[in-house]
């Protein structure tokens, strides 16, 4: 089940991003710039922000937090923030549904267009994204040590025949 975050997911968001970051930043990262403890507190209110503006999804699997996504506007530009899904949940359709619930809010926002971040080393992540449509945006291809890729909105009858199930 996809459903909005409340305030009181907080703990299990937090904790769902920072095992799934851990898993693509490790070893490639200094610990505290990922897993540190101001880190992790910026991080917590980041996200506390996004809940509280209703831009993050959440994927439910037997009563417990398999997946999350924040998707909003940045500097006019619409975009997928964050998707992640607890490793433990990984290869069993998570994050293609949290992907799905984002594209038709998009979509029903009248959005054609959909800018990301990927890290550089997120190859499985990478991967993800290819497989749904997002290609490397030729406008600005890179931001530091992260991929940009941007998705193009089909048209409500072919994303309904071409998407994903």
């Amino acid at each position: 089940m996809i459903r909005p975050a409340t305030a009181e997911d907080l703990d299990a968001i937090a904790a769902l991003h920072r095992a799934a970051r851990a898993t693509y930043y490790r070893d490639r990262l200094p610990e505290d710039a990922y897993d540190g403890p101001s880190e992790l507190a910026r991080s917590r209110a980041a996200w506390a922000t996004a809940v509280a503006e209703g831009r993050v999804l959440c994927a439910v699997r037997d009563g417990e937090i398999a997946g999350v996504a924040a998707h909003g506007v940045r500097d006019g530009v619409a975009h997928l923030g964050q998707l992640h899904v607890a490793p433990a949940h990984w290869r069993r359709g998570v994050g293609t549904e949290l992907h799905r619930a984002c594209v038709d809010a998009w979509r029903a926002g009248g959005v054609t267009t959909v800018r990301l971040d990927v890290y550089e080393h997120n190859t499985r992540a990478q991967a993800f994204y290819a497989a749904h449509g997002w290609e490397v945006d030729p406008d600005v291809p890179r931001a530091s040590t992260h991929l940009v890729l941007r998705l193009t909105l089909a048209p409500s009858e072919e994303w309904d025949a071409a998407r994903p199930r």
